[in-house]
């Protein structure tokens, strides 16, 4: 007998379709079957009497985790008739499905977290198919249990009965678990020595005496401490050589949140999400935040609990607490217990362990909303990993490309027909642990989705570890420039078509490896998704020193003002350089030793808040100068118009006439640090409007990390959105973050050109 099959696309396994499906079917009385198999979920219904009704149902009930791609109807040949509809084992076939990201722990569940009733009363792993592990836990596709790492815990017959019941929500949810059958949770001191008594008072009386603790969480550890105790988190800081880096903290609850921080209506959404991510939000004086866990900074990161372990932590501490990632300085979070303890063991006091394997490091991901509810994504990982987006019109299919990203807040790409998927937040691939997580997830995403790449990647720039294993890989790599990578991921989230028209993009950071082999990174650019032309900018800047110029931002001070004002006096630069060993500098400079000339906005940035005393001798994380100069400017409340210009030669900034003016200007630091990002912003924007008017281009695209400065950015989109289409980032970093984005696309392009 001829029936109907329905195939369903998207995110529709792990969570709860299934069973959704099923009661769709028993409502309409209709007989059929529905299955997993690699392209998603196969629904056969007996006949199509009611398959407009199903259908609708179908798309406008969808369980919270759900979203359907795609859904096809074609005829189905049964037979032998069903007697009621039933939900099958699943297929392996060849896989064509998304795996669902980690969710934040539901309402549902964390209800039945504080019942005492409940059979998971105080569980730390309660989870159901709307919430809990997902991408963190999965080995291979389709998502079954058996198939991620929860295979080690068989069910118990109450937990059996649930995932068992299609009418229950927990029916095939892959996680679920309880006390009798499911993960523990241990406590260990810093000696490896077992510690006894309630865990959960135990944690709460180690944060109240100012202790440090490590804790397992989903996608790796944490080093929590009391927010509030500024010895404590002195404490941190010492133990993990982190003076200055900023601490995320976790809030117990939203009016925690609004004690310490501004929080608007679709920030607090934010925080609230299945996401659940950092989320950086404007400081208020509080006692209950020491002084120290945002230094020099006006924003700090606020997440909620976004798993059950976190929730009962807050509930018995429910003080904001330090949560930051668990890891030693310049190694990658661990993510075993036999890792923690070896490498946290001289930072935290006390080990919360569990016996729940990670299988895929999943940082926090790290967001700012606007007031008006527009997402920034400053790092993605846990709760947007592995989400694929979708090629814009004109691309053809990205089956077997790879991109390899770059070695700062890396992270790869991978094709899959007409999707892209970037892989989760990776750190900078600088020592050889990070490395090695970076190889493993290469293996596990290859694995998992069952891929081979037959086309590869790279960035141009020949230092990185990302560069170098893509040349150890393949003997044919496709090089992409930084700045045009930065551009097309732009391009790809505004869902630009491959054959669409160029646009004028400003890509400012700190560094890119140019085609001219001199570092970009303040460039002014016509491109498309296959060619770009650079046609103004900053202007050049010969740096001293490799690594150690945009560490120590006295360098890109100094060598601003050697470049553009060659000729002040030997009695003027010892004024500004005390103590600096400039001249060895000069040296460097006459003999080209370790020279390279620059054009980076991010050394610009560097040179200024030098100039204002701002993290003059050296920087501890990426942007750490600019981060402080746009807080110092945050803090003026000057009505005085900006007393200096940037102007424009050709379509390049006029640097000299700039330190001319600013060595000589007069005011408070915050309001000179405010007037630079005004002056930069203006100038920026003429130089925008000039192009615009000779080349008749009025679509704009800003990329690259400079433009995570609210400050620049607000004042630049107000300069410029009345005459331009404005096009930024969204659910990808604007930063180095998305640059795997970029080189996919860039690469499908050239090659269907090429072809």
């Amino acid at each position: 007998m001829i029936g109907i099959e329905i195939r369903v696309k998207g995110k529709v396994q792990g969570v709860g379709f299934r069973p959704f499906v099923w009661q769709i079917a028993h409502q309409l009385e209709i007989k059929g079957e529905v299955l997993n198999d690699g392209q998603g979920v196969v629904i056969r219904l007996t006949d199509a009497d009611q398959l407009d009704e199903f259908v609708r149902l179908l798309q406008a009930e969808l369980p919270p985790l759900a979203e359907i791609e795609s859904l096809d109807t074609y005829d189905y040949c049964w037979v032998s008739m069903p007697e009621a509809f039933s939900i099958v084992q699943s297929q392996s076939t060849s896989v064509d499905t998304q795996i669902v990201p980690d969710a934040a722990t539901c309402p549902e569940c964390i209800e039945e977290l504080y019942q005492p009733e409940n059979a998971r009363y105080l569980y730390p792993f309660i989870n159901c198919t709307h919430c809990g592990p997902r991408f963190t836990i999965i080995n291979a596709l389709p998502y079954d249990r058996p198939k991620t790492v929860m295979k080690h815990f068989p069910l118990c017959s109450q937990c059996s009965s649930e995932y068992g019941n299609p009418a229950d929500r927990r029916y095939h949810a892959q996680p679920v678990a309880c006390p009798e059958c499911g993960p523990t949770v241990w406590l260990l001191d810093r000696h490896g020595e077992k510690i006894s008594g309630n865990w959960l008072e135990v944690i709460a009386d180690q944060l109240e005496q100012g202790n440090i603790v490590a804790i397992k969480s989903v996608g790796g550890f944490h080093l929590a401490c009391d927010a509030s105790n500024r010895i404590a988190v002195q404490t941190l800081r010492a133990r993990k050589n982190r003076q200055f880096k900023p601490f995320a903290v976790m809030a117990n609850n939203i009016d925690s949140v609004v004690a310490i921080a501004h929080c608007s209506a679709s920030q607090r959404e934010m925080l609230q999400s299945r996401i659940a991510p950092i989320t950086l939000l404007e400081k208020r004086e509080s006692k209950l935040l020491a002084d120290n866990i945002a230094p020099e900074l006006a924003e700090i990161g606020v997440m909620l609990p976004s798993n059950p372990l976190q929730h009962l932590i807050s509930s018995y501490f429910p003080k904001p607490v330090v949560m930051t990632s668990g890891n030693g300085s310049g190694l990658p979070p661990a993510l075993t217990n036999e890792q923690a303890i070896c490498e946290l063991a001289e930072i935290a006091d006390i080990f919360v362990l569990h016996d729940r394997e990670i299988l895929h490091r999943c940082d926090d991901s790290l967001v700012r909303v606007s007031d008006e509810g527009e997402l920034e994504t400053l790092r993605r990982s846990r709760g947007l990993v592995p989400d694929a987006i979708r090629l814009p019109k004109g691309f053809p299919s990205a089956d077997g490309y790879f991109a390899y990203g770059g070695d700062l807040k890396s992270a790869f790409a991978i094709g899959k027909g007409k999707q892209i998927i970037v892989s989760q937040y990776l750190g900078d691939l600088a020592n050889i642990e990070s490395q090695q997580q970076y190889n493993h997830a290469i293996e596990h995403f290859q694995s998992v989705y069952q891929l081979s790449f037959k086309h590869h990647i790279a960035d141009l720039h020949p230092g990185y570890y990302s560069h170098q294993l893509a040349e150890k890989t393949s003997e044919s790599v496709q090089y992409v420039q930084h700045h045009h990578a930065h551009i097309a991921s732009c391009l790809i989230e505004n869902g630009w078509p491959n054959n669409g028209d160029n646009v004028l993009a400003l890509a400012l950071d700190g560094l890119g490896f140019g085609d001219d082999g001199e570092f970009w990174g303040g460039e002014l650019f016509i491109a498309n998704y296959a060619q770009y032309k650079v046609i103004g900018g900053i202007p050049s800047v010969t740096l001293i020193g490799g690594d150690s110029a945009a560490r120590q931002p006295w360098r890109s001070f100094y060598c601003h003002l050697k470049t553009f004002l060659p000729t002040l006096s030997t009695s003027q630069l010892d004024a500004l350089f005390t103590d600096k060993p400039y001249k060895l500098l000069d040296t460097a400079i006459e003999k080209n030793i370790n020279t390279h000339v620059t054009r980076s906005a991010g050394r610009l940035f560097d040179a200024v808040a030098a100039s204002l005393g701002i993290a003059v001798d050296a920087i501890e994380y990426e942007g750490q100068a600019a981060c402080q100069l746009e807080a110092l400017a945050s803090q003026s409340a000057s009505t005085v118009p900006c007393p200096i210009k940037i102007e424009l030669t050709d379509l390049k900034l006029n640097l000299q006439a700039f330190w001319k003016q600013w060595l000589h200007l007069e005011g408070r630091r915050c309001d000179k640090a405010r007037w630079f990002h005004i002056a930069l912003s203006t100038a920026l924007a003429k130089m925008v409007k000039r192009a615009n008017q000779t080349h008749n281009i009025d679509h704009l695209v800003l990329t690259g990390g400079v433009f995570h400065n609210k400050l620049l950015t607000s004042l630049l989109r107000k300069e410029l959105e009345q005459s331009m289409t404005i096009l930024q980032h969204k659910k990808y970093s604007c930063g180095d973050g998305g640059i795997a984005l970029g080189q996919l696309a860039v690469a499908l392009s050239q090659n269907k050109q090429a072809n």
